[in-house]
């Protein structure tokens, strides 16, 4: 059933055409929807992707209380999943986005020994960036549970960093106040202590859990650290701009797509 479910959603990403949830295949039990996860990853990586950090996502509790869940999740971030500050992504390479305003975490040091506690990790944090996330689904209408958006790789889509970064001791990231503009019109606001209490609390989560799956955070790799904000649906010609304080703004445009929105299949 696992690998029936990372087929499912592979074709889906590779035809463009949403597909079914998983959760028939795997049920709700997280470590099958991790397992699906890892084997997409293997296959990634066997096609010459390179792992260049990690996602993290429901980070807010609003997010946990929809889907029922205790806990945030974790998604890869791939070499090619990201975008330069100020890029133009064309919608033929997503199928339904959303764009979240996020901090950005990039490591200075592995995070794969020892004790993982807040002042481990926060030494190992080089730099902060404002970030936007652009999340996606392969399954049709983002009719997800915490099971279908594990299994696929947390809803990822791309990502974009700001082009330069600040240390920890310029900047707080639970103060940060973020607001996201799309064509000049506010559509998103939000605080660094929405995601977890502080930004820092997702990362220790996440380098814990990502030891205990088996991929341990490394030095170089950069951290999404869950959205400030409420998501906001992309739409082609858009324009967003996320100014964060602290951090300065990271900026993403879409172009309109080539051709209508595919139809779902099963």
């Amino acid at each position: 059933m696992v690998d029936r479910a990372v087929g499912r959603l592979a074709a889906a990403a590779a035809s463009g055409v949403p597909c079914a949830p998983v959760r028939d295949l795997i049920g709700s039990d997280a470590s099958n929807a991790y397992e699906v996860q890892e084997r997409a990853t293997q296959l990634r990586i066997r096609d010459g992707a390179t792992i260049v950090g990690r996602k993290i996502g429901l980070t807010s509790q609003a997010a946990r209380d929809q889907f029922g869940v205790d806990e945030p999740d974790i998604g890869v971030l791939f070499d090619d999943m990201s975008r330069p500050d100020g890029a133009t992504v064309s919608l033929d390479e997503l199928i339904q986005p959303m764009v979240e305003a996020e901090v950005a975490f990039v490591l200075g040091d592995d995070l794969v020994d020892g004790e993982l506690d807040v002042a481990r990790v926060r030494a190992a944090v080089r730099e902060c960036r404002a970030a936007f996330e652009i999340v996606d689904s392969r399954i049709a209408t983002w009719d997800i549970t915490i099971g279908d958006t594990i299994a696929d790789n947390g809803s990822s889509g791309l990502f974009v960093l700001s082009e330069t970064g600040r240390t920890l001791d310029e900047v707080e990231p639970a103060e940060v106040e973020m607001e996201v503009r799309r064509d000049g019109e506010v559509v998103s606001s939000g605080r660094g202590d929405a995601c977890l209490g502080d930004p820092l609390n997702a990362l220790v989560w996440l380098a814990q859990t990502a030891r205990e799956l088996g991929r341990p955070l490394r030095s170089g790799e950069v951290v999404l650290s869950g959205a400030l904000g409420p998501m906001v649906v992309v739409a082609g010609g858009e324009h967003f701009v996320a100014e964060m304080t602290g951090l300065g703004t990271v900026s993403v445009s879409f172009d309109v797509r080539g051709e209508d929105a595919a139809t779902t299949t099963p």
